[in-house]
């Protein structure tokens, strides 16, 4: 029998049953969508996981530290006094120039950027406010390729300028003759935020001499960029130039600060791709340092989020094993009223081959009509939901600086096309016993059926 024969009797055969087809349709309709629908919220919950991250993490981006040594070797003792004997501290394996150098040297590395922090008592001056900064020292002329945006001004950091932090700036300052202020509510400062961009900040260090002597230094700076709120450390950070930060600590420690032998606080490491992230960090930590970066924490999350969707995907399943149950008991009952047509068919010519296939094919036909409806409706669910999610949240969040959400619900193509594959195989699976026992009747047995 020639394919376009079956089909086309495998259409008449299905056209001839319209209501017993679409009943047992019904039931591959409503798993196909359960799966389509619980599998596209597993995607959608990872999706927003995964952008809610980036816009608070640069997943670019390596954190590298200094490594302790916690085995014995380089180690410094420290005389415990009182003659009651001493302890030992872990030196760290300095982060150097050469480090530097090294990590560059890494195929998939952007750039290696090091940085600073304060080493003192440290805070700014704009007419009569104050503040105390969260103070970097950042050895880059451009923040852009740390992540850092701003909402006025510039990303470009030169000497004698700073870049300020939005929630710093917001709720940082204040009068010192009042003190800081608190919202009795959230608990948060309240800042008066001045308008500093384009003026200059007045930082002052300050130190305690041997006699106990306070002496202070101070230095102009001027804000040359006010960053975006992000969420992430960008917000509370003043970024001012590394050279100029080790200057002052310098000032406040007296003593030269040398980078080949004392090194850096910390370098961050930028990856040309962040599917690289992960093995970078290892070379890094294979050559005795600590290396962070976010998609450390999000790796465990994302196979978290992807047994989850295989679960959601199996209770769906479990609807369409019941439609499966239906498929076969539609054919069976097929069978038992075509018998005496399944004889005249072999009595004509039809073998046990072309009665296989037409019964199959039945099976199969009605899976698919199933899952084409179940992707239909799966997809339609899905849009409302999202629909229903944007009304929700943007209703709910207002007041907390939500701006919008992403799609609650993701269906991709392959989803739905795997679904009604999915759906057609479980119809072909289910026909086969049915099929089977009607390609091995004997025609002569079935003809005498009544």
């Amino acid at each position: 029998m020639r394919l376009i024969d079956l089909l086309t009797l495998i259409a008449e055969n299905l056209g001839r049953r319209k209501a017993r087809v679409a009943l047992t349709a019904i039931g591959v309709v409503i798993g196909t969508a359960a799966v389509v629908v619980l599998v596209s919220l597993g995607i959608g919950l990872q999706q927003s996981f995964n952008e809610g991250i980036q816009g608070i993490a640069d997943l670019r981006q390596i954190d590298v530290y200094p490594q302790y040594d916690m085995g014995g070797r380089g180690m410094v003792a420290i005389d415990a006094g009182g003659g009651g004997g001493g302890g030992e501290v872990p030196t760290p394996t300095p982060i150097t120039n050469g480090t530097v150098r090294d990590i560059q040297a890494i195929p998939g590395v952007e750039a290696v950027i090091p940085r600073d922090w304060i080493q003192g008592e440290a805070f700014f001056e704009f007419g009569r406010m104050q503040g105390y900064p969260n103070l970097i020292g950042i050895g880059t002329d451009d923040l852009a390729p740390i992540g850092v945006e701003v909402v006025t001004g510039t990303t470009e950091l030169k000497r004698g300028e700073v870049i300020v932090g939005a929630e710093f700036l917001a709720t940082g300052f204040f009068d010192p003759r009042t003190g800081p202020q608190w919202d009795p509510v959230t608990g948060m400062p309240i800042g008066s935020a001045p308008d500093v961009y384009g003026k200059p900040l007045r930082l002052v260090v300050a130190k305690y001499t041997s006699d106990g002597l306070r002496v202070t230094r101070t230095i102009s700076l001027k804000v040359v960029g006010i960053t975006l709120k992000k969420g992430a450390e960008s917000d509370y950070a003043v970024y001012m130039n590394l050279d100029e930060m080790t200057a002052l600590n310098q000032w406040l420690t007296n003593r030269r600060i040398n980078r080949d032998k004392d090194g850096y606080t910390q370098l961050i490491v930028r990856v040309t791709d962040q599917n690289d992230v992960l093995d970078i960090a290892e070379e890094i930590t294979a050559l005795g340092y600590q290396a962070q970066s976010a998609q450390q924490y999000i790796e465990p999350l994302n196979n978290f989020y992807l047994v989850l969707q295989v679960i959601f995907g199996g209770v769906g399943a479990i609807a369409l094993l019941v439609a499966a149950i239906g498929i076969a008991n539609t054919m069976t009952m097929a069978i038992l009223e075509r018998t005496r047509e399944i004889g005249l068919m072999k009595a004509v010519g039809a073998t046990n081959r072309d009665v296989l296939g037409i019964f199959l094919g039945e099976a199969a036909g009605i899976g698919f009509v199933g899952g084409l409806g179940g992707v239909s409706l799966g997809w339609v669910a899905g849009y409302l939901m999202n629909i229903a999610a944007v009304v929700y949240f943007s209703n709910s969040s207002s007041g907390f600086g939500f701006s919008g959400t992403t799609s609650a619900v993701v269906t991709p193509t392959w989803l739905m096309i795997g679904s009604l594959v999915f759906a057609t195989f479980i119809g072909l699976v289910s026909g086969l016993y049915p099929a089977l026992r009607a390609a091995t009747l004997v025609p002569v047995i079935a003809l005498k059926t009544e």
